[in-house]
């Protein structure tokens, strides 16, 4: 392949130099289990300990509330199997949103078949949650509220701190799956009122496998695998050195760049989406035009099937999705956009473009000019849009 131009950062990043070159001593040299009472593991006890306190600060939370984990969809399930089991005695019910990511989703489906009421909040038009809503959906058998920072595949970032004061004020326990958003946005878990976050490393240019689960002091979760006495008897298992590591490295990295890398993300999405909508008729932006991640930008094109888009783009040198990488192969349309309102059919031709740092302008206008021949081409085979250009003329 002669180019390629990576816009599909939301499903996975690549890993950052200066992460891989931390990490690497921990593969050879710094081998040690940090479980372990001699010396020559307790520097890795002592590494181990460091990078939760970055993760801790970058969060405004204490370092004891960093629990290591496999990854986002691990901390999900440990939030939601976890809380439901621990706080059964206050109430079985659990709220949540239509367009969670499908570790939520799927958990939450799991705690139904065994006794649990999950309520799933609609979203308005552009991905948001309504307040008013979320409000009377509370019981007082209402145990857990849990909405992500920003979704996954429209960027739309939710009122989390308002969402939080509505749970705080209640008594219910909030979590917040934040893979899309930690390292991207800033975050204050005190400021947000969350009682439960999730992340996971290789969305902010870290490794794959490794993420972290906050816990705030006083909640009152068990543990999620049994066996040893890793992260304070909550996570059993030998810690993951090398992917803490680069976690660690890779946060800090993130949030010290998080100001300057927004703004250049955010002015060529507006740059990229303003291509799009105003030089390919019948298109949709997907989410709120505002309130979303600085680099995601959500298309729906009218008379285009989403997988035809994104094998010719491929063929262009361009990666791209139509939502969620742990959907890609069903051929059910996406349920986020099924859950703002779009019908099947559009839903269908849906595109996902999703920048990194090293995204260009020119790549943009690359990618732009690309998309215009392939919609035009694909809709030019089109027969429900020759239709509806007949429909148009007679009009």
């Amino acid at each position: 392949m002669d180019r390629l131009i990576y816009l599909d950062n939301a499903a996975t990043t690549k890993t950052a130099p200066e992460v891989v070159e931390a990490m690497l001593p921990y593969f050879t040299e710094n081998y040690g289990n940090p479980s372990s009472v001699y010396g020559f593991a307790a520097k890795n006890k002592e590494a181990v300990a460091s990078q939760r306190e970055t993760i801790a600060d970058i969060l405004g939370v204490e370092a004891k509330e960093i629990y290591f984990t496999a990854g986002g969809s691990e901390a999900d399930n440990w939030a939601l199997k976890a809380a439901a089991e621990s706080y059964a005695s206050k109430g079985n019910h659990i709220i949540t949103t239509k367009i969670e990511h499908h570790a939520i989703l799927h958990t939450a489906e799991y705690l139904e078949k065994r006794g649990f009421e999950v309520t799933y909040l609609d979203v308005d038009a552009d991905g948001v949650v309504k307040l008013e809503e979320l409000k009377a959906a509370i019981r007082p058998t209402t145990i857990l509220i849990s909405v992500m920072f920003a979704n996954n595949e429209i960027g739309t970032l939710q009122p989390i701190k308002e969402i939080g004061e509505i749970a705080r004020e209640h008594g219910i326990l909030f979590h917040t799956d934040a893979v899309q958003a930690f390292g991207q946005v800033p975050i204050s878990a005190d400021e947000c009122h969350i009682d439960m976050l999730s992340a996971s490393g290789h969305k902010l240019n870290g490794p794959k496998g490794i993420g972290f689960l906050y816990i705030r002091t006083g909640v009152k979760i068990r543990s999620f695998v049994h066996g040893g006495a890793q992260e304070r008897k909550r996570r059993a298992g030998t810690e993951n050195v090398p992917g803490i590591i680069g976690l660690g490295t890779a946060a800090a990295r993130a949030a010290a760049t998080m100001e300057e890398r927004s703004k250049k993300e955010t002015e060529l999405r507006d740059y990229l989406i303003g291509r799009v909508l105003e030089e390919i008729p019948y298109t949709k932006l997907n989410g709120h035009p505002v309130k979303r991640l600085p680099n995601n930008a959500n298309f729906s094109f009218r008379f285009v099937e989403g997988e035809s888009l994104l094998i010719m783009l491929d063929m262009k040198g361009i990666c791209a999705s139509s939502g969620s990488a742990c959907t890609s192969g069903s051929l059910d349309p996406s349920h986020v956009l099924l859950a703002i309102g779009l019908p099947h059919e559009t839903a269908h031709g849906s595109l996902r473009l999703t920048l990194g740092a090293e995204t260009s302008k020119e790549d943009i206008d690359y990618t732009v000019d690309c998309l215009k021949e392939i919609v035009k081409n694909l809709r030019g085979m089109s027969p429900l849009y020759e239709d509806f250009l007949k429909q148009q003329k007679d009009n």
